[in-house]
């Protein structure tokens, strides 16, 4: 039999945990999810594995950062809302802080050679972790010919067509649902949670927390803005964000990049590679874009003050959601856990996502390994630094942030030899 937990912590010193784990959970969300089972499961039992299972399959259900959602709803478990609060501010807040830092310098010094040289290194690796994502995540959700069809046909839709990524989300979660349709359902012995006027307080809150940014924007600047239009439009990416930073990565790319001109591809393949070298959720890479887009257009406001706005309110756009969904759905965690349907519907958007994240691969490739276009040589460096950091993940025990140093420093000599 499992080892029961132990009694709760104090609310001090789960705070004092929750903010040490924002400042070292580097590898993305499968390392962050690790070292939260591992430290609050195993080490100091706070939990029990059933409970932590079941959280974890509730936040894959969400639209979102799953590892942050992980984070909020244990907090939620321990002490309530002000847990889940502290939880998820204190996981999210060292990375928000910075991936500031880090835009500034980039758009600062970006064009230094040194930094550049960096980045180039880090944006080789960065091709090799989302290969790395897309045949890990292709193995794990193409279960069947629906499943590959959903992969190709979303790739062909985004890449192609231009399909609006919502609607392929969409139609990719109706598809699994459709699947699912005639699955028995499960029984489930968790009564519904007393108290019923929660959700409604919940809600409300959340719609006040997310209109007032946007009123105090709308009326400063102009409902027209670029920040009343950026916040708009991710919040609508956070609230379709399946399959983590790297799906709607191309659907952000597709329409800030393409569809608005507010950044430059290279733009957005250099914030990803600075996600990836701080703790927190990647989805953060948002913050970036944002950050970026305020820099490049600032319009009424000067650069540094017009981008530093344009990056809290993609952040608060992209993280207010979540706490919303948690604090709104833990009462209902196993009920929704094993319903076939949504299930179901998972696995479909979870098998479109395999396609998208394809279509990110493709852009990735051509802004790293083919800088001046399909027609254009060869940056022979990138596929050698990619193809290093691949075996470096696959064959030996190193930490994700010593493979990107190792990176960073093969770009660096690769810029200072001319070669790149």
């Amino acid at each position: 039999m499992p080892t029961p937990p132990d009694a709760a912590p104090s609310f001090a010193e789960a705070a004092r945990f929750w903010v040490r784990l924002g400042c070292i959970s580097f590898g993305g969300p499968a390392g962050q999810i690790a070292i939260m089972h591992r430290e609050v499961v195993e080490r100091r039992r706070w939990l029990g594995e059933r409970d932590f299972t079941g959280a974890l399959n509730f936040c894959m259900l969400l639209p979102g950062p799953e590892a942050l959602q992980l984070a909020i709803y244990l907090g939620w478990k321990l002490h309530g809302i002000r847990g889940g609060l502290v939880a998820g501010l204190g996981f999210i807040v060292p990375a928000i802080v910075l991936l500031l830092a880090l835009s500034w310098l980039y758009a600062a010094f970006g064009s230094v050679p040194a930094v550049a040289g960096v980045l180039f290194g880090l944006k080789a690796a960065v091709l090799a972790l989302v290969l790395q994502a897309l045949l890990r995540l292709g193995r794990r959700a193409l279960q069947g010919p629906l499943h590959v069809a959903l992969a190709a046909t979303a790739f062909l839709a985004l890449e192609l067509l231009r399909v609006p990524f919502p609607l392929i989300v969409l139609a990719a979660g109706l598809a699994g649902l459709a699947g699912a349709w005639h699955a028995p359902r499960a029984e489930s012995r968790q009564p519904y949670p007393t108290g019923k006027g929660a959700p409604i307080r919940i809600a409300a809150t959340g719609l006040v927390l997310w209109l007032v940014p946007l009123l105090l924007v709308a009326a400063a600047l102009g409902p027209q803005s670029l920040w009343t239009r950026l916040y708009l439009f991710m919040t609508q990416a956070a609230l379709v964000t399946f399959g983590g930073a790297y799906a709607v990565l191309g659907y952000v790319t597709e329409h800030l990049v393409r569809g608005l001109g507010w950044l430059t591809a290279e733009q957005a393949v250099a914030g990803l590679a600075l996600a990836e070298t701080t703790p927190g959720p990647l989805v953060i890479v948002l913050q970036f874009m944002g950050f970026m887009a305020g820099w490049n257009q600032p319009g009424a406001l000067a650069a540094p003050a017009g981008a530093l706005l344009a990056a809290l309110l993609a952040s608060w756009a992209t993280f207010l959601p979540s706490f919303v969904f948690i604090f709104l759905g833990a009462p209902y965690v196993e009920r929704l856990t094993r319903a076939p349907r949504v299930a179901g519907a998972l696995a479909g958007i979870t098998a479109a996502v395999v396609g998208i994240i394809a279509a990110l691969a493709l852009l990735l490739a051509r802004v790293v390994v083919l800088p001046q276009g399909w027609a254009g040589p060869i940056a022979w460096p990138a596929p050698v630094i990619a193809l290093a950091v691949w075996w470096m993940l696959e064959r030996t025990r190193l930490e994700l942030h010593w493979v990107l140093a190792a990176a960073a420093l093969a770009g660096l000599a690769a810029r200072s030899l001319g070669w790149a």
